[in-house]
């Protein structure tokens, strides 16, 4: 009997974003699986994820016993309300689209509830079944990126909708682990899966054709290349402009990306007077697999909020593929994560220079490999693994269950801590 999977995410490629790689990754994962056994049915946007980065793709593209739809969502720059207005055009048409479709199994995959909300609203309509992947925890991060009252009050409308969303689901999987005190705490009894991500085939495959940088020609300023999206969350502008002003003299930074605090980033920068700072826009991977190769370090950074002491940065898992040094400003969970599990990554608080300085100076600049961290976290083997965890929940698959495995720690992980535990959300 065919198993008909509604899968909601507001990115997919050729968008890029950690959750349109995510969401792609479990589509082949449960093609490979149930093979002409499954029918799945993708609504998401038209790429958006960056202004600044355009592709073009087919409203609905039709492939054997797979349909993606893309809708056309407003332009915007990562704003409040501009993405406000993206998602409703999005929820909107979502609904539009499922309005007369039978699904066995919804499964959405959302990084500020409003997909999640929309997927338990349309299993709720279609009476499927109804998976949930949360990859961030929007309550907590309302109350600290808005105003004080507008955040509190942010918090507690989101904090009620994030109460009923979870009620609606059959599982719910969290990206990471530094989330289970929260959610164990606020759902008490309820069990919920951990696969995190993963690094992608592109960053494995070509490990082989690498070759080790030669010191001989190597530059004396190191190339430190950071690549992502550039808001309110990663903080650059709180600490990319005075570092580079200090380092003037031995780094060159090359920022890749695009974000509602860009802006910000560009005026600071250009208040101390910096010149060993270049910022480009967003690009394909395999474009930014070549600048990785030719970056002496990778730099990452989370600002200086609680919210974020729970989340584990796709971009690690990237990052440590590469066997490039890794020069991070992380707390919590991530920072643990990265000082067990991956080798040769200096790591400091967040927004404080002088121990990002520091932190610099116990760098080997060399490449490290990582080939142990790089088989366990295989998104190919985490999304095979959800892939089967998913169908457990529909009515018309009958298989095996998926094994356990280190990539999936339970709440014993010795990661996990009290400190990741949230403030009253009540």
């Amino acid at each position: 009997m065919t198993t008909r999977i509604l899968l909601l995410s507001f990115y997919y490629p050729p968008d890029l974003s950690a959750g349109s790689f995510r969401a792609e990754a479990l589509v082949d994962a449960l093609r490979a699986e149930l093979g002409d056994q499954i029918e799945i049915e993708v609504v998401t946007t038209q790429p958006n994820r960056y202004h600044s980065f355009t592709a073009s793709a087919v409203s609905i593209e039709r492939l054997p016993l797979l349909t993606i739809r893309r809708i056309d969502v407003p332009a915007h720059r990562s704003g409040i309300r501009d993405q406000a207005q993206a998602f409703a055009s999005f929820a909107f048409n979502a609904l539009k689209i499922t309005r007369k479709r039978k699904y066995d199994l919804v499964f959405a995959t959302s990084s500020r509830l409003m997909t999640a909300s929309l997927g338990a609203l349309i299993a709720k309509r279609n009476g499927s079944a109804l998976y949930l992947d949360i990859r961030d925890i929007l309550v907590d991060t309302v109350r600290e990126l808005l105003p004080s009252r507008l955040g509190q009050l942010a918090a507690s409308i989101f904090s009620t909708m994030e109460r009923w969303t979870v009620k609606q689901a059959t599982k719910v999987n969290l990206i990471s682990p530094g989330f289970l005190p929260y959610f164990n705490t606020r759902y008490p009894g309820r069990t919920f899966t951990l696969y995190t991500n993963g690094v992608d085939d592109l960053f494995i495959e070509p490990r082989l054709s690498l070759q080790p940088s030669n010191p001989s020609i190597r530059s004396d300023r190191l190339q430190v290349v950071y690549a992502g999206n550039i808001g309110t969350g990663q903080g650059l502008h709180q600490i990319i402009p005075e570092l580079a002003k200090r380092l003037a003299d031995k780094v060159d930074f090359h920022l890749i990306g695009a974000g509602g605090a860009l802006d910000t980033l560009k005026k600071e920068l250009a208040r101390v007077e910096v010149e060993n700072v270049r910022i480009s826009p967003p690009m394909k991977r395999d474009q930014l697999l070549q600048v990785y190769q030719h970056a002496d370090v990778l730099f990452l950074h989370l600002n200086n909020l609680k919210a974020f002491r729970r989340v584990l940065p796709s971009k690690l898992f990237e990052y440590a593929a590469t066997d490039k040094p890794i020069w991070g400003g992380l707390s919590g969970y991530a920072c643990r994560f990265a000082k067990k599990r991956i080798k040769n990554s200096a790591l400091f608080p967040p927004c404080d220079i002088e121990a990002a300085i520091l932190a610099l100076q116990h760098l080997e600049i060399q490449k490290t490999s990582r080939l142990e961290f790089v088989q366990q976290y295989s998104r190919r083997l985490i999304k095979r693994k959800m892939a089967l965890d998913v169908l457990q929940i529909s009515p018309n698959y009958i298989g095996r269950s998926p094994r356990a495995s280190l990539s999936t720690p339970s709440e014993h992980d010795p990661l996990i801590t009290d400190t990741d535990k949230p403030v009253n959300t009540s």
